[in-house]
């Protein structure tokens, strides 16, 4: 059984249909594009569906803080900005959003919250700060051509209530479970060409150009680097490496998705960018099972390229 059929079998006993992308980022020449579908640059890499258009939900974070951190370089802001945050900004999720009182935070705090527990509020809150039509236009410079980036966790949110027909967001989690699954499968936050979406090459490419210091300064990608490696959530990729690898990433959750994007480096020095976007038949928002089974095919890919 080669390692693509593998990677096949832990997907089929988590029961979750899955891309999957893993590039020894020292490797790769990211000047060469793929063709039609086709292996890019020569680099020593694994794929599984790697170039099919799937949701990215909050892996778009990434980009996200990478814009600020490009700002804050180029001195159009100041990462000790301070913002408000008022009851009005909250949005459903971790962090910001569970606050009962106003708080007061810097534009850099928000990035890190943003990166650290996906906190949806400060991902809002920064993303009107930097600018959300200067998202799209980094994608396009760094080479992800087939990145889409059609706004922010507010206009998430948004797209959500309308489509279960809900005003508030209590009002949609009273409503959300009692909907069928295929009215659940239909609702647009869970169609690639509805949403903010990409491929499992694309964000390891963005990856790899932040890892090498080539996605702006270097200051600025070691900015994002320190904020992944940061990430409190470590049931998916992180759990299935060994003490000693370092693993950095970000989580992307929606129900039935399990999405997670990051970078292995080991103690000898290799490093190398994964993304795995898996899709569970059930909707059932907590599966250890498939957190667990995407950090198992991260790593038989990994110790495969690395010949262990």
């Amino acid at each position: 059984m080669d390692v693509e059929e593998r990677i096949e079998a832990i997907f089929a006993a988590a029961q979750v249909t899955a891309s999957l992308h893993v590039v020894d980022l020292d490797t790769v020449d990211l000047d060469v594009r793929p063709d039609d579908g086709g292996p890019a640059g020569g680099g020593r890499e694994i794929g599984v569906r790697a170039d099919e258009q799937v949701v990215i939900a909050s892996i778009f974070k990434v980009l996200l803080v990478l814009e600020f951190a490009r700002q804050v370089e180029a001195g159009q802001l100041d990462p000790t900005e301070r913002v408000l945050v008022t009851a009005a900004d909250r949005l459903g999720g971790w962090g910001l959003a569970g606050c009962t009182d106003d708080a007061e935070v810097s534009l850099r705090d928000l990035a890190y919250f943003a990166m650290s527990v996906t906190d949806n509020t400060a991902a809002d809150l920064l993303l009107r700060r930097v600018g959300p039509d200067l998202l799209p236009m980094l994608a396009v410079e760094l080479g992800l051509t087939r990145t889409r980036l059609l706004g922010g966790p507010r206009e998430l949110v948004e797209m959500m209530l309308a489509d279960v027909g809900a005003r508030t967001e209590a009002e949609f989690a009273r409503i959300f479970p009692t909907l069928p699954a295929d009215r659940v499968r239909a609702m647009r936050v869970f169609d690639p060409a509805h949403t903010t979406s990409s491929t499992a090459r694309e964000i390891t490419r963005l990856l790899t150009l932040i890892w090498r210091d080539e996605a702006g300064p270097a200051a600025a990608c070691a900015m994002v680097r320190t904020w992944m490696a940061q990430q409190i959530f470590w049931t998916r990729l992180a759990a299935g490496f060994p003490p000693g690898v370092r693993v950095s990433g970000k989580t992307g959750t929606l129900p039935g998705f399990h999405l997670e994007a990051g970078v292995a480096e080991y103690p000898d020095g290799g490093r190398y960018a994964i993304a795995v976007f898996a899709r569970a038949v059930e909707l059932t928002p907590r599966r250890i099972d498939v957190d667990l089974a995407m950090g198992e095919a991260a790593r038989t890919a990994v110790e495969a390229l690395r010949g262990d």
